[in-house]
C-alpha cells in the first residue's frame, strides 16, 4: 500500500483551509500533517513535519513567497504549491523565483489541486494553462531582448544580473529589488555594478534605455 501524501496547509483563511481539506479528503491518498496561518508558522511547521507538500497562500501575514523562499532552502526536499487568487504575471514569476513548483488559483482547488500535488511529488512543475502560456511569452520576449543587447554592446549578464536589470526596468529601488529576489541591499548592489560595467553605461536610467531600444 502506498504511503499517503503528508501535506502542509499554510493559508490564513478559514474557508480556503476547509475547501482543500475537503477536496484532498474526497479525493484519498493524501493526509494533511499541519495547518498554520502566517508565513513563519509555515516555516516552523515545515521544519518540524517535513511534509511532501507544502501548499502555501501567496498574501499569507508575513508573505507567502517569502515563507516559499526559506522553506525551499530549508527543505529542498519539500514541494511548494502555492495558493492564489492572483492571475498577476509577478506573482507568478516571484513565486518560481522563490521556488515554488506549482501555482493553483483557489477557484481550481476541488478540479486541480489533488492532481497539482501528485505532479510536484513526481518532480513535474504544475501550473494553469493560461499563465504557461504566460510565462513562455515572456522568456521569448526576454530572450529577445537579451540576444539584442550582448549583440550591440557584447554583455554576458549572469542570470541574476538580468533579474537585476529586469527590475530596474520595472522601476524598483534597491530595496524592493532586495525583497523580490530575497538578497541583501549590498549584494543588489554589486549586481546592479556589474551590470552598468558590462553594459558601459553610467548609471541605471541608461542601463533601462538600452534594455528598452533592444
Amino acid at each position: 500500500m502506498t504511503n499517503p501524501i503528508r501535506v502542509l496547509l499554510a493559508d490564513d483563511h478559514a474557508r480556503t483551509r476547509a475547501l482543500v481539506r475537503d477536496a484532498l479528503q474526497r479525493e484519498g491518498g493524501f493526509v494533511i500533517c499541519a495547518e498554520t496561518a502566517t508565513a513563519d508558522q509555515a516555516y516552523e511547521a515545515a521544519l518540524a513535519e517535513q511534509p511532501d507538500v507544502c501548499l502555501v497562500d501567496i498574501n499569507m501575514p508575513g508573505g507567502g513567497i517569502s515563507a516559499v523562499s526559506r522553506i525551499t532552502a530549508a527543505r529542498p526536499a519539500t514541494a511548494v504549491i502555492m495558493l492564489t487568487v492572483s492571475r498577476e504575471d509577478n506573482d507568478l514569476f516571484d513565486s518560481l523565483r522563490a521556488g515554488a513548483f506549482g501555482y493553483v488559483l483557489k477557484e481550481g482547488i476541488d478540479s486541480q489541486l489533488p492532481d497539482a500535488i501528485r505532479r510536484v511529488v513526481a518532480g513535474e512543475a504544475s501550473l494553469p494553462g493560461t499563465l504557461v502560456a504566460r510565462l513562455i511569452e515572456e522568456f521569448r520576449d526576454r530572450e529577445v531582448r537579451r540576444v539584442r543587447i550582448a549583440s550591440g554592446v557584447a554583455a554576458r549578464l549572469t542570470g541574476r544580473e538580468w533579474d537585476v536589470l529586469e527590475l530596474l526596468r520595472e522601476g524598483l529601488s534597491t530595496a524592493e529589488m532586495a525583497d523580490r529576489l530575497f538578497v541583501s541591499r549590498t549584494t543588489i548592489r554589486s549586481h546592479v555594478a556589474s551590470v552598468l560595467h558590462k553594459l558601459r553605461v553610467s548609471d541605471r536610467e541608461a542601463a533601462v534605455r538600452l534594455f528598452d531600444e533592444a
